[in-house]
């Protein structure tokens, strides 16, 4: 049965509204400390978040977003639609889908295909394991290659991280392999900040090692003891982040959790916190 739009915006707003800003919070802190923001423009959602709703009601849930005001989202498939059919829904609710995830390990003429038809510009590899470093070289030449033929056709091609990419793989990082061995020319990055901090990382750091290249953020938020979280609900200081690397100019701030307990709550706490964050 279709979920219905109207309700599930009703408990987003009755859950979210009070939940955004809590003495506490890094929300708290953060409410006060400058005049930079976000533009509502630059504020996404990554699909992957509303997986289980869009696999019941993809037309409302999409309408759900448009309302609490997302623009643009990040695409992680078309659950069970042709391009042009999900490029149709995005339409009717005046949603662009800038960024997708895909894999290149599939075919990279039917992604692109597709990607001319969703009106996506970049595309972003999402996740890579390997025990050696010999296998993370091999796929590092991989996403090279595949960087340059998204290039020739008009798209860019990115990395996503995890945690496991920080930790060393016979002595050397997945994460030096990637942006040592592949070129800011062909492969731009997308740093997870959850994934970032979880790893031990300091991704504004990361960000000045890899200035130029690093071209969305994945915003979730982290508990003290690891937990993951909705946007100003942890321990992650978001603004002291997004106000250190500002002059990177950031295209995207994408709303993301791995495992939310009311996917359309997490989208409303989402942007509403960066909507309303001043760093």
């Amino acid at each position: 049965m279709a979920l219905s739009r109207r309700s599930m915006l009703l408990g987003a707003a009755a859950t979210g509204v009070a939940a955004v800003a809590l003495p506490g919070t890094a929300a708290a802190a953060d409410a006060s400390r400058g005049r930079l923001r976000i533009p509502r423009e630059k504020i996404s959602i990554q699909l992957y978040t509303l997986r289980s709703i869009l696999e019941k009601d993809l037309e409302g849930t999409l309408s759900a977003l448009a309302d609490i005001g997302y623009r643009r989202v990040e695409l992680a498939g078309t659950y069970g639609r042709s391009a042009a059919e999900f490029k149709s829904i995005l339409d009717k609710n005046h949603i662009k889908a800038p960024s997708t995830h895909i894999n290149i390990g599939d075919d990279l003429n039917q992604i692109i295909a597709n990607a001319k038809i969703l009106g996506n510009q970049k595309l972003v590899h999402p996740y890579s394991n390997y025990g050696t470093a010999a296998e993370w070289k091999a796929f590092v030449s991989r996403l090279e290659d595949a960087g340059k033929v998204a290039r020739k056709a008009g798209f860019t091609l990115g990395y996503h991280n995890h945690d496991h990419e920080f930790r060393p793989v016979e002595g050397q990082r997945p994460w030096d392999l990637i942006t040592r061995g592949t070129t800011r020319r062909n492969v731009h990055l997308q740093i997870d900040l959850f994934w970032a901090v979880h790893g031990g990382e300091d991704p504004v750091r990361l960000v000045y090692e890899n200035c130029g290249r690093v071209l969305h953020y994945h915003v979730k938020d982290r508990t003290a003891d690891g937990q993951m979280v909705d946007p100003g609900k942890g321990v992650i200081d978001f603004g002291k982040i997004f106000r250190r690397t500002w002059h990177e100019r950031i295209q995207e701030f994408i709303v993301e959790h791995d495992n939310p307990a009311d996917p359309l709550v997490t989208a409303k706490i989402g942007f509403d916190y960066l909507a309303n964050l001043r760093f």
